[in-house]
C-alpha cells in the first residue's frame, strides 16, 4: 500500500511538472471565431426573366466563421518551428468550408528572428492575406471582394512562403504555389488552382501605411484566362489616420490575356472609404466601390464591358473585447451590361445572387460575431 502511494505521488508530481516544462518551450493555441445573422436581398435574377427578393439566415456575413490550431517551438537561437491548421465553417449548417478538414490554413514552417519565417502548405492567397487590411469592410460579404466576384478571397495549396522581418517599416512577403502536375508545370489538379505566386511590399507606420502587390492566379489548366478567376493582378493602397478617423483608398487592375478572342479581358477596381471611432465601442464605416471591365464581349462565366459602382454603409458596436454586434446595408447600381451583386458571386454560380442586366440591387444584414 505504502509502495502504491509513493508511486501515485510521483506520477502526480511529473503530471504537474510536465506541462510546466512543455510551456517553456512550445505551445499550442485553439482559437476561432463564429458569426451568424438574418440577410436581405433583392432584384435576384430567378432565370425566368424576372427577380425575386429573399430573407435569409447566414453565417459569415461580417467575417468567415472558423476554427483553427496554431502553434510554435523554441528551437533556441532565435529560431522557432511553427504551423497553424485551420478551417472554414457554416454554423447555420455545421458544415466545414469546401468539403476540407483544414479548407483555409495547413501549413508548417521555421521562423529566425533575423531572417524571417518561411513555410510550406495550404494557405489564403496572397492577395487575400494582404487586400484586407486596406479594404474598409476589412473583406465583409459587402467589400471590395463584391465587384471583383470573390478573386481577393481564395486559398491556394502546395505553397512556399517567405516573410520577411520588419525593417524601417517595411516588409516583403513571397508566396508560390506548385500545380503538381506531371507535364505541364503550370496546371493544376482538377478543380483546383494551377500554378499562382505573387510579391507584396508593406510599409506601416504610427499615421499611414501603404502596399503593393503583384500576383498571378491560373486556372487548372495553368492559363489566365478570366479577369475575375484566373488573372494578374497589380494593387496598391493606401490607409491614413486622422484622429477618429480611418481613411483607406486601393486600385486594382486585372488582366488575363489567355481569355477567349472576343471577350473581355481587364478590369480596374477602386475604392474610397473611411471609419469613425465614434466611441470605444461604437464605429462606423461607409464606402464606394467602383469597378469597370474593359472592351469585350461576354458569355456564362466572363462579365462583358461593364462598370458598377457600389455603395455601403455599415456598423459595429462591441459587447466585449470579444463580442460584437454588426449591422450593413449596400447598394450597387450597374451599367446596361453589368450584373454585378453587392455579394460576391461569381457569374456563373447557381444559384447566384446576381441580378439581371442593367438593374440596381440592395442588400442589408445584420448579426453577431464572437470570438475565442
Amino acid at each position: 500500500m505504502k509502495l502504491r502511494k509513493t508511486r501515485n505521488t510521483v506520477l502526480a508530481a511529473l503530471l504537474a511538472a510536465g506541462p510546466a516544462a512543455a510551456s517553456a518551450q512550445s505551445s499550442v493555441t485553439l482559437y476561432g471565431r463564429l458569426d451568424g445573422g438574418i440577410e436581405y436581398l433583392n432584384h435576384i435574377a430567378n432565370g425566368n426573366g424576372g427577380s425575386s427578393s429573399r430573407w435569409s439566415a447566414e453565417g459569415g456575413d461580417w467575417g468567415t466563421s472558423m476554427l483553427g490550431l496554431r502553434g510554435a517551438e523554441d528551437l533556441g537561437g532565435g529560431l522557432s518551428a511553427l504551423f497553424n491548421l485551420e478551417t472554414a465553417l457554416q454554423i447555420m449548417n455545421g458544415t466545414t468550408g469546401g468539403g476540407r478538414l483544414f479548407s483555409r490554413r495547413a501549413y508548417v514552417g521555421l521562423k529566425d528572428e533575423t531572417w524571417g519565417q518561411l513555410q510550406a502548405g495550404r494557405n489564403l492567397f496572397i492577395d487575400s492575406d494582404g487586400v484586407w487590411e486596406f479594404d474598409p469592410f476589412v473583406q465583409q460579404a459587402v467589400s471590395s471582394a463584391s465587384l471583383v466576384r470573390g478573386r481577393n478571397w481564395q486559398q491556394t495549396s502546395n505553397n512556399v512562403e517567405y516573410h520577411s522581418p520588419v525593417f524601417h517599416g517595411f516588409d516583403v512577403q513571397g508566396q508560390y504555389a506548385f500545380g503538381n502536375q506531371p507535364g505541364n508545370f503550370n496546371a493544376g489538379a482538377p478543380g483546383e488552382f494551377g500554378r499562382s505566386n505573387g510579391i507584396m511590399l508593406s510599409y506601416h507606420s504610427n499615421l499611414f501605411d501603404l502596399r503593393g502587390i503583384y500576383d498571378e492566379l491560373r486556372d487548372s489548366s495553368g492559363r489566365l484566362s478570366n479577369i475575375f478567376t484566373a488573372s494578374r493582378e497589380y494593387f496598391v493602397g493606401a490607409n491614413v489616420r486622422v484622429q477618429k478617423f480611418k481613411i483607406q483608398a486601393a486600385y486594382t487592375h486585372y488582366a488575363a490575356p489567355d481569355t477567349p478572342t472576343g471577350l473581355a479581358d481587364s478590369a480596374d477596381h477602386y475604392w474610397l472609404g473611411a471609419t469613425y471611432q465614434a466611441t470605444a465601442n461604437w464605429a462606423v464605416t461607409a464606402a464606394g466601390f467602383y469597378i469597370r471591365v474593359g472592351d469585350g464581349e461576354g458569355d456564362v462565366a466572363h462579365d462583358p464591358s461593364s462598370h458598377a459602382m457600389l455603395y455601403a454603409l455599415g456598423t459595429t458596436y462591441n459587447l466585449s473585447r470579444r463580442t460584437f454586434l454588426y449591422g450593413t446595408v449596400a447598394y450597387v447600381r450597374n451599367s446596361a451590361n453589368g450584373t454585378f451583386s453587392v455579394f460576391a458571386t461569381p457569374r456563373d454560380a447557381d444559384p447566384g445572387t446576381s441580378p439581371m442586366a442593367g438593374q440596381s440591387q440592395t442588400g442589408a444584414y445584420v448579426g453577431m460575431m464572437h470570438l475565442f
